[in-house]
Parts: structure tokens; sequence; C-alpha cells
């Protein structure tokens, strides 16, 4: 398998380094990293999709709002038709129709955008994060993280909820229908309750770890002692259902970062860093 790491979504938050952690100006950048894994006989996969086409021209349009504006004014988000998964993958010369299943780490809207983008691939989901996405909700952060004319046009959900043989001492869904065995999600509840990160074994045996927003910098992992900016902890606390679960995942993961670190590369979601040493092929 070839594992492409692409950047489908730049937010550009007020805060500069008190979110990226490196950023001069006033401006800081986060990053919507996403996999696309050309396999043998199964297509492509994405992992993840970040914003997708009718986010960049259709982002409030009324009674279907794909991007709250709260989050787009807080997060600066810069919506650019260029860097959709659907248009990396044309550029890269696939069609569409190539990419056949979509596995995502969760539901919230810079990660389930471009779903509709791609309406004939089979999407894998824990069966958690399809029922809390697809129910109304009161709270603000809730009612607002999961837009419905993300979920609306896809037309063949896979949904999981049973965990197979243990991963490197996490839970894992194992044996995803059309896919091939070296993909598997990890289920890493804490951001949300149906949150899950998406572990693929390279060929040369060493695996890379997807772990979506089950951390945001790359201070949380690979090092004994967690760093994060304050503007991601901040926003880390906003977003999460149970800090416990959130802290006490970060925790094993930190551990597997530490103790695995000859078999296991792990990148989150949203660092720039993680994302540009990944597509040097040299993951952090």
């Amino acid at each position: 398998m070839r594992i492409h790491h692409l950047n489908c979504g730049t937010d550009c938050p007020v805060g500069g380094a008190l979110y990226d952690g490196r950023s001069l100006g006033v401006h800081g950048t986060l990053v919507c990293h996403c996999l696309l894994i050309e396999t043998d006989a199964h297509g492509l996969v994405l992992v993840d999709t970040g914003y997708g086409l009718n986010d960049v021209h259709h982002p409030h349009e009324h009674g279907r709002i794909r991007i709250p504006r709260p989050w787009r004014a807080m997060l600066n988000i810069k919506l650019r038709e260029e860097d959709t998964a659907i248009r990396q993958v044309e550029a890269m010369g696939f069609r569409p129709t190539d990419v056949r299943h979509i596995i995502v780490t969760h539901l919230d809207f810079d990660h389930a955008g471009g779903l509709d983008d791609f309406p004939a691939a089979t999407v894998h989901v824990m069966q958690r994060e399809f029922d809390d996405a697809t129910t109304a909700h009161d709270a603000f952060v809730a009612r607002n993280r999961w837009r419905t004319p993300h979920l609306n046009d896809v037309r063949n959900w896979r949904r999981y909820s049973s965990a197979g043989e243990p991963w490197f001492g996490f839970d894992a869904v194992r044996d995803l229908p059309g896919l091939p065995p070296e993909i598997l999600m990890i289920p890493l509840p804490g951001h949300t309750w149906g949150h899950a990160g998406v572990a693929v074994q390279r060929d040369d045996g060493r695996w890379l770890l997807h772990a979506g927003d089950a951390y945001f910098y790359r201070g949380e992992m690979r090092t004994a002692r967690r760093r994060c900016t304050p503007g991601l902890r901040a926003y880390q606390r906003l977003m999460e259902v149970s800090a416990e679960h959130r802290l006490g995942n970060q925790d094993r993961l930190r551990a597997l970062s530490l103790e695995r670190r000859g078999d296991v590369s792990i990148a989150c979601a949203h660092d720039p860093v993680e994302l540009e040493r990944c597509q040097a092929g040299r993951p952090l």
C-alpha cells in the first residue's frame, strides 16, 4: 500500500504560536491532515475528508449550514477548492469514483465535510459516532459540531461497535468489510464518544496511527511530559465530551509513542509540523 498525506483544510486562528507553537505573526496555522491510501485490490481509501466542495462554495446556505459561523470566525477557516480531497485526488490522476472507501475518525464538520464529494464510497464509522451525529442536541457544541448536510448524501454506511483482537494493548476493530486486513479502527473516546483512530500497517511492517483528534499538538506525544500550546489546550477542553477519557487515552498513546517508537508512528489531524514530516517521509 502507498500512503499519501494530504492537507484538506487550513485554519488560521488569531493567536499565532499560542496555537501552533511556531508562527511568528498574529495568525497560527492548523491543518486537516487526511490520508489517501492506494491499495492493490480495494481501490483508494480516504481517512477523513477535511472540508468539501460544498463547504467552499456554500458554507452558510440557509437551512443547510455546513460550517457554523462561530467556528469559522474562531478558527479563521480558509476555504479553498484546491485543498479539497476531491480536487487533490483528481490532481494525482485518479477519478473520484476510485475512492471506494472512506474511514472517518469522527464526524465533526472539519473531518466529514467532503463525504458528499464521494457519494459512491462506503463510509466506515463507529456506531456511537453515527448515533450521536444523527441525533438532535441542545448543547451548543454538540448542536454545531455535527452537520447533517455532510451526512445526508452518504449511500452506504458501515458502522462498528465491537472490538476484536487488541492492537498494542488498545481495542481494535479488524476485518473492515471491503478493506485489507492491514487497516484497523482503534476506538479512542474522549473528543467524542465515538471517536476512533485509524491504524495502517505499511509495507515495511511498521504501523502508522492516524489519531484524529485524540490529541492536537506534537508535544503531547513522544515525550515523557505532555506539552500543549494554550490555544489548543483550551480548544480540546471546549470540544471534549469527557476529560477523563480524552486524557486517559492521550496518556496511553503517549506511552505507545515512547515504548514502541520502532514499531508505530503517530500523527494527529491538525498539527502542521507532523503533517510536514509525514509528507517528507520522516514522521516525528
